[in-house]
Formats: C-alpha cells, sequence, structure tokens
C-alpha cells in the first residue's frame, strides 16, 4: 500500500469511497461534503491524501485549515474532517495509517495544531487527546456527553497550555450538521 496526495483525476473515486464507507444514508451527505470542501478557497491550505493498493484507492484523509480566535496568538491549525476507508479495508490499519502521514507532513510544514471530531476510542490511537479540557471550543458547541469526541493533537510548537480559543472552520465546513458527533 502507498499513501499519496490527491490529484484532480481521483476526485470521482474519493467520493465514492466517502459514499461507501458511511452508507447509503450519510455517504452521499458525506461526499458531497469532500467535494464542497475541495473547492472551498477558505479551506486552504489543505491536505488531501489516498491510499492505494493494487492500483485502487482504498481510503482517503482531508485536512483543512482552521483558524484560532479570541487569542492574540497566531497557530497553523488543521482540521481533519473526513476519514473514509472502503468497507473491505476496514479495520486493517489503513486508516491509521492515513492520519499518521498527514500529521507527518503537516508536521514538516510547521502546522502547530491538529482537530478532530471523532470517535473517542479510535483518534487517541494516533495521539488525539480532548481538545475542550485544553481549552478549545468547536466551531459548534458538542453536547457534553460527547465532549471527549472533540480532539486535538500538537505537532510543532509550544501551544497547548499557552493558547486557547475557539476554532473556526473553513465555510463549507462550518455549518451545525457538520459538527455533530
Amino acid at each position: 500500500m502507498i499513501i499519496r496526495k490527491t490529484t484532480e483525476s481521483d476526485r470521482n473515486e474519493i467520493l465514492n469511497i466517502h459514499k461507501q464507507a458511511f452508507g447509503n444514508e450519510k455517504g452521499p451527505v458525506i461526499a458531497k461534503l469532500v467535494d464542497d470542501l475541495l473547492d472551498d478557497e477558505t479551506a486552504k491550505p489543505m491536505l488531501s491524501l489516498v491510499a492505494v493498493e493494487n492500483n485502487k484507492i482504498i481510503g482517503h484523509i482531508l485536512y483543512t485549515k482552521a483558524i484560532i480566535t479570541q487569542t492574540d496568538t497566531s497557530v497553523s491549525a488543521q482540521i481533519l474532517a473526513p476519514l473514509a476507508i472502503l468497507p473491505a479495508a476496514q479495520k486493517s490499519g489503513v486508516g491509521q495509517k492515513l492520519i499518521n502521514e498527514g500529521l507527518n507532513q503537516l508536521q514538516k510544514t510547521g502546522t502547530e495544531l491538529v482537530f478532530v471530531l471523532g470517535h473517542p476510542s479510535y483518534y487517541p490511537r494516533c495521539r488525539f487527546a480532548p481538545a475542550g479540557v485544553q481549552g478549545f471550543e468547536a466551531p459548534y458547541p458538542v453536547p457534553e456527553e460527547h465532549s471527549a469526541a472533540w480532539m486535538v493533537q500538537e505537532l510543532n510548537g509550544d501551544v497547548l497550555g499557552r493558547i486557547n480559543g475557539k476554532v473556526k472552520c473553513s465555510k463549507v465546513l462550518n455549518e451545525p450538521q457538520h459538527w455533530r458527533e
């Protein structure tokens, strides 16, 4: 398996992966979100990666620009959303490999923080920790019973414990329906 940056020619295959990974109900909604994010100028700089096995794309991950508001300090931040793996390739480590490769590439570009709203038992495997207790508010309120799903990881700098604020995401991602775990 190789992980590489996406190209425009990958787009239809990427959208299909999201449709299959998220099922008949959520799949088309997530695929449209990805399609719109890829064209969203406010989401740039972004990092879009695919996992390829036997010349077939089996997974996709997208990181888009985030801004920390309510602070005087400039912080380079990204949001991981979404991650999708073809059902036949799930539970084989593809997702973690995509996450880790993305984090490695973002670290090299100087990104300081990466946020995710995701399953609280999955993302800590890739060193994510709850963001709310670190003083970072999600773009939309996350219910208390799901607060552990709002997570952050520090890649560079000395940000955690020193900076806090509200996270602002790209225009396309800045809709309340995308912030329900």
